[in-house]
């Protein structure tokens, strides 16, 4: 039984993931993404942790979110500070999670309607 909606009003959720796919609103993403609370999902041009930079993370901060969930892929690993200085200076937090669960961890507040975004990391 489901206990939430695919889909809020006028909001994403992401229906399913494995290792190197998620879903978003029922759409199959088998690339790195950046799933925000209102509009479309994008495209995240990093396939490897060890490639992420601060462009990536100047990237989300346009999309002014009031909270990030990083999925950093099928294991918890962490990002230097510095390379989301931006998002720290904005006064925008960021929580690390291995991708399960920043899924429904990004899901639960999606749903609560907080301005939040997923920045999940799908290695190639």
């Amino acid at each position: 039984m489901k206990f939430q909606p695919d889909q809020p009003l006028g909001g994403n959720m992401i229906s399913a993931h494995d290792l190197h796919h998620v879903w978003v609103n029922g759409v199959e993403q088998a690339h790195s993404v950046l799933v925000p609370w209102q509009g479309q999902p994008e495209n995240w041009d990093v396939t490897r942790f060890e490639d992420l930079n601060e462009a990536h993370f100047e990237r989300i901060l346009k999309l002014k979110p009031e909270l990030v969930i990083f999925g950093s892929g099928s294991k918890l690993r962490f990002v230097r500070p510095a390379l989301y200085r931006g998002l720290i200076q904005a006064r925008i937090g960021m929580e690390t999670m291995d991708i399960g669960a920043a899924c429904r961890t990004y899901n639960v507040l999606a749903s609560e309607g907080r301005a939040v975004l997923a920045a999940l990391l799908i290695e190639a």
